[in-house]
């Protein structure tokens, strides 16, 4: 048995070999299936919007179908952990932005931008705090003022754990107020349940400039470090006094694990879809700036992103168990 054994180990080795041989190599191949971007909030929302822009315009680059799936539920991490347990073959990506660090930090979810591989930064969204359009306050003070008489009474609709929640928490806490937060899971019902006054404001963008000269909404303040070009009669945070400086920043990354030459790839389809003129006018629609950062400078830029958000929670009063 000994010398059969022998003799037939080499030969499976030849036959494995001869078998990976066969097998085309994942740069020269890759896509050639359609690929599977997660979005972990509901369909019309601002980064379901903004996602599917991009993800179009990857499309054409990569060949292949671009194919979104809504993963929503508990502060879009239902998404996160789906993304993060998905098959590291190139195939699934996850569509992230700033919440992966906040609802880290506040211990809403376990996954980290550590458990993924990143792949490109896309788009840089300013926030603006927003109240009802039928609401008494006319601007930003005499709403803080009236937070300062009654202590959370002012209904603030946020996504809990996530950029929503924080922006204004950052504000309350530079204005030394407090508000009450109402839970929404993504932007569209938040803003639905605005316009019909069920809650008294909140966090928005450029997106809402419509409704904003309608008379929906009504802006306060833009967390920009000077007046943006779109609303340049729109006070920013820091002029009001409010030292918070805020923006979404929305990218794509993969499972741990994804090969290089998927990830090289994917890079690629991204930078190459940003540089369209059509994708920088439709970001343009949807109030956001393009900000293209391939895989290193957007793996630097996540580090930096969550050590902010980690001192920011912590200074928010939340602390990771």
């Amino acid at each position: 048995m000994k010398s059969t054994m022998s003799a037939l180990v080499p030969r499976l080795v030849f036959v494995a070999l001869a078998l990976f041989a066969t097998q085309p190599a994942l740069g020269a191949s890759y896509p050639d299936r359609p690929v599977k971007m997660i979005i972990p909030w509901a369909a019309g929302g601002d980064t379901d919007v903004i996602k599917r822009v991009v993800a179009n315009a990857m499309e054409k680059q990569l060949g292949q179908p671009m194919v979104v799936a809504n993963i929503t539920g508990a502060s879009g991490t239902r998404g996160a952990a789906e993304a993060r347990k998905s098959p590291a073959d190139g195939y699934t990506i996850y569509s992230t932005h700033d919440y992966i660090h906040t609802t880290y930090y506040t211990g809403v979810s376990d996954v980290s931008y550590r458990d993924f591989e990143p792949v490109c930064l896309a788009t840089s969204t300013p926030a603006i705090f927003v109240v009802y359009g039928k609401s008494k306050w006319k601007t930003m003070k005499e709403l803080l003022a009236d937070a300062k008489k009654r202590p959370e009474e002012i209904k603030i609709g946020a996504t809990l754990g996530s950029t929503s929640h924080f922006f204004p928490a950052m504000i309350a806490n530079a204005a030394k107020v407090k508000f009450k937060y109402v839970s929404y899971e993504g932007t569209a019902p938040r803003m639905t349940a605005l316009m019909g006054g069920h809650i008294d404001g909140g966090e928005t963008n450029l997106t809402q400039v419509d409704k904003e000269k309608s008379g929906l909404l009504k802006f306060l303040a833009i967390a920009t470090p000077k007046r943006h070009p779109e609303v340049p009669n729109l006070p920013t945070l820091k002029e009001l006094g409010i030292d918070v400086l805020y923006a979404v920043n929305r990218g794509i990354v993969a499972p741990k694990g994804t090969p290089e030459a998927a990830l090289a790839k994917l890079e690629d389809a991204c930078s190459k879809a940003l540089k369209d003129p059509s994708v920088t006018a439709a970001m343009k629609k949807h109030g956001t700036d393009v900000e293209f950062l391939g895989r290193k400078a957007y793996a630097e830029f996540l580090r930096n992103n969550d050590k902010e958000n980690a001192e920011l929670a912590q200074a928010l009063g939340y602390k990771r168990k």
